[in-house]
């Protein structure tokens, strides 16, 4: 497919969902900025992906805990393709630690990373985006944090706090042709967060449709919110999950 001259960067896309979200948008023409955190050979192997697709590739590893790495990889961003067109925040992390045992220090790394990164990103590319009248955001949530996830009462707290802020942003952004939405995986095998829940069996049981998620599960979904007639779903929580949660 030719390219369609807007690009997408999308965190967490060494692997999984966020690779799976890279691939699909290379097929619509979008350039995509990868990022991983530490497996630089993850990322370069999904931009091999994007190129063989057409269009181009740019790998950013940064860790999205840290506010400078992650404005650098926004600014490295929009000095190569000259904007962010589709921002996706799908990088996050799940540590279990009960509420009482939770410290200051770990509240805070799992918000900025499930949170203060989506804000700060958000930050960056918003202004391109409301140049161009185009936009797309996407953020995710989860199952276990919308039921209120005993034993990770910051990740619940952190990816509630992402539903709110994608509201906001679908509110006040909206007639500035940016749309933001956000999705809420099932279980998914291999996304870390549904590892510890025990066997595929048991995690089956679970799911009317009778199978588990794939990633073009969510990556179909993305596509769509970021094709030709996505731009009338805006501030929506999207579930995606076999039927788990309605």
């Amino acid at each position: 497919m030719a390219k369609s001259n807007r690009t997408a960067l999308i965190t967490g896309s060494g692997r999984n969902i966020g690779r799976g979200c890279a691939a699909h948008l290379a097929t619509l023409g979008f350039n995509v900025v990868i990022n991983g955190s530490s497996n630089q050979k993850n990322c370069e192997r999904v931009a091999d992906e994007v190129r063989a697709a057409g269009t181009d590739a740019m790998i950013a590893m940064a860790d999205c805990g840290d506010q400078t790495q992650v404005e650098e990889m926004a600014a490295s961003a929009i000095k190569k393709f000259g904007r962010i067109d589709v921002l996706i925040h799908n990088a996050a992390i799940r540590p279990g630690a009960p509420f009482l045992e939770m410290s200051d220090t770990d509240l805070d790394q799992v918000m900025r990373v499930n949170t203060y990164a989506a804000v700060w990103l958000s930050r960056a590319a918003l202004p391109g985006m409301i140049e161009a009248g185009w936009g797309r955001i996407i953020n995710f949530t989860g199952m276990n944090a919308q039921r209120g996830s005993g034993g990770r009462p910051h990740v619940t707290m952190s990816k509630h706090a992402v539903v709110g802020l994608t509201k906001a942003l679908a509110r006040e952004f909206g007639p500035k042709g940016v749309t933001s939405n956000v999705i809420s995986p099932g279980t998914f095998p291999g996304e870390g967060d549904n590892a510890a829940h025990g066997s595929l069996e048991k995690l089956l049981a679970d799911v009317p449709v009778g199978r588990l998620g794939e990633s073009d599960d969510i990556a179909a979904l993305v596509a769509y919110l970021c094709g030709p007639y996505g731009g009338f779903v805006n501030g929506q929580l999207l579930q995606v999950n076999g039927g788990v949660e309605m």
